[in-house]
Formats: C-alpha cells, sequence, structure tokens
C-alpha cells in the first residue's frame, strides 16, 4: 500500500513488480485440510442470492481479443450499485493463459489503491511462480477510476507536480493554513474534474465489480492473490461474498477495521522501522555517508529533510526545477519498499549532501510514475485520495493533524509528521465516505492464507496478525525480512508455502515462519 502523503507527498504503497500503495495476536485452529479448487465453466454464473437485480451484468460474456501477447476484454458494470438500470462503465481486464492445464482464474490485484491490475497481470512471470502459471489464467483488471478503467483525473500534470512537491510538514500556523489550502484546493479539482464516478470508486464498489468479474469468468468461486491494498479489497470481498471465497492470499496486510488515524501512525512507524533497517545496513557495509552509527544516521536524515524544506536542491527537470522536502521523501521512501533499492538511495543521498539532487529526484519519479519529461504513466497519485477518502472519513480540524502530528512523532521521528497530515485531503473531499472502518471475520469463508513481512514498511506486520487473528478462517504466514510484501520476493520456505496452498489447496500449517 502507498502512503498517502499529504500535500507534499502520496506515500501510500508502491507498486513494484512484487507489489505493485496502518493489536493483539489470537492463536487460530490450525486448518490443514485443502481448500476446493474452482474451475472455469463454459458459462456465466449466476448472481448471488438478494443480488437478481444484476442479472444482466452477473450473465455477460467476455469477449476476449488478443492484445500483445495477452488476452483483454472490457467488463460491463453499473456506475452504482443501487441503480444497476443507471449509468454503466466498462472495466478493462487483462488474462495470461496458463502454461499447462488451468484450474481457472486467479484474479491478482498489485496494491495501490491505484495499481493497475492488467499491467501487473501482464507481468505475470515474475509476480507468481512457475507451478502457478502452469496451474491458472493469471486475471488482471484496473479497478474502477483506475489506468484503463474511466481513470478519475482531478489535476494536470504540473499541478499534480506541484501538490506532490509541496511542504508535507507544516511547522507553523502559516505553513498549517498554507498547506490546508492546498488540501482544499486538490478536493475542489475532484468536484470539478472527477466526473459522476468520482462518489463511486470505494473499496467496496470495487469488491462487487470483482465479483461481477468472477461470474463472467465462469467461476463458481474467486480464487485471488492480493498484494497490500489489494489485501483491503481482497478482504472486503470475502466479508461481502464469503462463500464465494475460493483460495485465497492477502500477502502485506491493510486491515479493514483501520482507522485513518490508525493507518497514518501504522505507515510512520513502519517507515520508521524500515529506514532505520536501511541505515544500519548502510554503516555495516562501510563508509556510509550518514554516519557512523544508526542513530547518527538517521539523525543525518532528518537534518537534510529540514535542509531540504529550507533550501531545495536544484534539479535538471524543466517542471519541477527544486527537490523539495516533499520529493525528496518520495525519494527516501521509495527504497524502503525493497532492500535490493538500498544502494541506490545511498548513492542519490551521497550525491544529494554533494549538491546534486538529480539521482534522489530519479527515486521519487519512479515513485510517483512519473517520467522523465514531465509526465505521469497512469492516475495512481490521484486515485488513490478519491479511494481511500471514500473508505475512511477524516477531520476538517487542524488541530486534530496538529494533535497527531505530535503524537505520532514520538514513536517516529522521520516520518510521523509526514503520515499524520498526509491524510487532510480527506478532510474536505467533496463526496462522503460510504464505507468506513469495519473489523471482517469472513464467517463461512474457506481458508484465507494471510502474509505478513517483519519490517514491511507500508503494512506493519502487527496488521497482517489482526486480520489473520480476526477472520474466521485466517492462516498467518510470518517472512522474518525487509520491503514491502513477501511472496516472490526470493525467500524459497514462503513461495513454497503460497504455492502449496494454490496448486494443491495445501493450507499452510499453523505458526510458520520463513
Amino acid at each position: 500500500m502507498r502512503i498517502t502523503g499529504a500535500i507534499g507527498a502520496a506515500l501510500a504503497v508502491v507498486l513494484t513488480t512484487s507489489a505493485c500503495a496502518v493489536i493483539p495476536f489470537v492463536s487460530h485452529s490450525d486448518n490443514k485440510g485443502s481448500a476446493a479448487a474452482t474451475s472455469t465453466s463454459a458459462s456465466p454464473q449466476p448472481p448471488p442470492k438478494g443480488e437478481e437485480s444484476l442479472a444482466k451484468f452477473y450473465g455477460q460474456h467476455l469477449s476476449w481479443r488478443s492484445c500483445a501477447d495477452f488476452q483483454c476484454a472490457k467488463l460491463t458494470v453499473p456506475i452504482d450499485y443501487s441503480k444497476p438500470d443507471g449509468d454503466t462503465i466498462k472495466i478493462a481486464v487483462l488474462k495470461v493463459p496458463a502454461r499447462g492445464t488451468s484450474k481457472g482464474a486467479l484474479v491478482v490485484n498489485p496494491g495501490g489503491p491505484g495499481g493497475s491490475g492488467v499491467q501487473y497481470a501482464a507481468a505475470a512471470d515474475n509476480i507468481v511462480s512457475p507451478a502457478v502459471r502452469r496451474s491458472y489464467d493469471v486475471v488482471g483488471f484496473d479497478p474502477r477510476g483506475v489506468g484503463s478503467s474511466s481513470p478519475v483525473s482531478c489535476l494536470d500534470d504540473k499541478e499534480l507536480d506541484a501538490f506532490l512537491g509541496a511542504d508535507p510538514t507544516p511547522d507553523n500556523k502559516a505553513e498549517e493554513q498554507q498547506f490546508v489550502q492546498g488540501a482544499k484546493d486538490f478536493a475542489a479539482k475532484c468536484a470539478q474534474n472527477g466526473g459522476p464516478l468520482l462518489g463511486h470508486v470505494s473499496t467496496i464498489e470495487a469488491a462487487k465489480d470483482m465479483d461481477v468479474l468472477r461470474a463472467a469468468l465462469g467461476q463458481k468461486k474467486l480464487n485471488y492473490l492480493g498484494k497490500s491494498y489489494g489485501t483491503f479489497l481482497g478482504a472486503t470481498y470475502a466479508d461481502l461474498f464469503p462463500t464465494l471465497v475460493g483460495r485465497f492470499v492477502l500477502d502485506g496486510v491493510v486491515a479493514p477495521d483501520l482507522t485513518s488515524s490508525e493507518v497514518n501512525a501504522g505507515q510512520a512507524a513502519g517507515f520508521e522501522t524500515a529506514t532505520r533497517a536501511y541505515v544500519k545496513d548502510c554503516v555495516d557495509q562501510g563508509g556510509c555517508p550518514l554516519g557512523s552509527s544508526v542513530d547518527a544516521g538517521v539523525k543525518r536524515l532528518q537534518d537534510f529533510l529540514k535542509q531540504m524544506d529550507a533550501k531545495p536542491l536544484p534539479i535538471r527537470d524543466a517542471d519541477v526545477k527544486q527537490l523539495t522536502e516533499g520529493w525528496a521523501s518520495l525519494g527516501i521512501a521509495a527504497a524502503m519498499y525493497d532492500q535490493g533499492s538500498w544502494s541506490q538511495l545511498t548513492d542519490a543521498l551521497s550525491s544529494a549532501f554533494d549538491g546534486d539532487g538529480n539521482p534522489l529526484m530519479r527515486l521519487a519519479n519512479s515513485y510517483a510514475d512519473r517520467n522523465s519529461d514531465g509526465s505521469y504513466n497512469g492516475n495512481l497519485m490521484q486515485v488513490i485520495y478519491a479511494v481511500n477518502c471514500l473508505d475512511r472519513k477524516d477531520s476538517s480540524d487542524i488541530t486534530h493533524y496538529e494533535d497527531e502530528a505530535r503524537k505520532d512523532s514520538v514513536q517516529a521521528p522521520t516520518w510521523g509528521s509526514f503520515l499524520a497530515w498526509s491524510s487532510v485531503p480527506c478532510g474536505f473531499w467533496p463526496v462522503k465516505a460510504n464505507n468506513a472502518p469495519k473489523k471482517i471475520t469472513a464467517a463461512g469463508s474457506g481458508p484465507i492464507v494471510v502474509v505478513g513481512t517483519t519490517r514491511d514498511p507500508a503494512t506493519p506486520y502487527a496488521w497482517s496478525q489482526r486480520l489473520a487473528a480476526e477472520l474466521a478462517n485466517g492462516h498467518l504466514v510470518t517472512f522474518n525480512g525487509d520491503g514491502h510484501t513477501a511472496y516472490m520476493r526470493a525467500n524459497s520456505c514462503l513461495d513454497n508455502a503460497v504455492d502449496a496452498y494454490l496448486v494443491k489447496g495445501t493450507v499452510p500449517r499453523a505458526g510458520l515462519r520463513c
């Protein structure tokens, strides 16, 4: 899940090929049975009981066509599920056929909210194992409002540059007022440009689309791999349609009962943990530009961000021109999602300390899915607010964010203020939230495998523990490691456990740690 930066950044859940973007643990029984495999039938499935008014959507046939090396189709869904005879939109769907005898479809989602499931599925050889590729058609869809599915767009590229580059950690009343005005302006632009879909891009509505997709694929049950925000989407689906849950894997959990404040505080703590792990690695490698100890290195990083706030570095970018605190924060955050990027961050920081901010800006661009010419590849950094603001309401009281920033900075001095201010636009959103934090048990579902990484920056491990404990049939697998999400990130213990479940239906043993 990307971290939604306030005015200055949209730190939500970085979309990579492995993912893509906040408790007590209660033990649960060890179910070693097999989850029922599902198969593709020749015709669509009927609507679930109580959804008969949606029969025309559930009864549609997907018309597949060749697109590059894949198969593509459009799924028709209502804009407003309470008005099935009203206006509709088309959802983009991509299928990568199984290499062997197919068990049916495995629907995948990389996170965000705002990550393209179409692009994610197209990378099937990298996001699932060869065994899963042989067994399933890998299917991805761009959720409503995202990518190729009637994308919601509020700002033009230059306006988005200004939004992401603005000061994300206001230090006084004047800066706070400027920050809030930026949030209001963004919300107003969305009201002006978002169109009728702006009020209908919640996770609940995307989950309903996913069930229409299940039926159109001819699946009696939904097999699903969701990462980061995709776990929230999957858990919401399981809540709405528990008896239709097939083989479900939720990796890097966003627990559905988290409030906006809990998300911000949890991500701040997660990024703080990841930052300290990065600095320790840098120090251990020797010659670290941050210093010779973890505490000194973290302090140097904090001082650098303050420096970028006071005196940004000039960069070679025709539109942005300066590496501000907002852009620098995004660049640092980008490397926290994958420890394979830590050396790149070290080199970028070394250059920045010497006055060259361009390498760190390149990291920030990768985070924002922004090209060197100033264009953006999708609408992730905008639609993330449209979805989050419908899923969780927030406050319009500036003192709320002041209090949260002070509190969160105690446990997360590098990231606490940044994340505490991140959800301000939702306090002024033009559409009321149609969802709310909710504990999900999905009683009656099949086994749901939950994967948590101990030092995950964006979706803290405690969130995976939390959801696995709350689900009536949840099964937690722990990866002791760094980076965001775990499956297909070079840990054979974890990969083998997930593969055995997806391919054979073998539920991981209780307490499995990799």
